[in-house]
């Protein structure tokens, strides 16, 4: 069983503030080949416009069942240029004391776009 990791250092309301959370759809989701822990997912941000991430997910999730999923993203992370991409954006997961990761959902009827406050 893994431990509940403590909370970090503690940050202005500003610093938070400054993360633009988002609801988005995931349109696509595919195997990263050569990747032991990432899926690539294509993502709809409503006027916000599609962004491709990579996440750490893999083991947790199957592609094809994240396909018109609602979840949150950071929409405005810096992107990140990897080996395999370019991510764009950055999903929000927990994971608990069972190892398992747990993508964070939008409420049912939230549009993609959405401001997660």
């Amino acid at each position: 069983m893994a431990e509940i990791p403590a909370p970090q250092e503690t940050v202005s309301l500003e610093t938070f503030a400054a993360s633009d959370l988002r609801v988005a759809r995931v349109t696509r989701a595919e195997d990263v080949p050569d990747a032991d822990k990432l899926l690539r997912l294509e993502v709809d941000l409503g006027p916000l416009g599609r962004r491709t991430l990579f996440a750490g997910i893999k083991g947790h999730y199957e592609p094809a069942a994240l396909v018109g999923t609602l979840i949150v993203v950071v929409a405005n992370l810096a992107p990140r240029t990897m080996r395999f991409g370019t991510s764009e954006a950055m999903l929000l997961a927990s994971s608990g004391t069972d190892g398992r990761t747990r993508l964070v959902r939008p409420e049912p009827g939230s549009e993609p776009g959405a401001r997660v406050r």
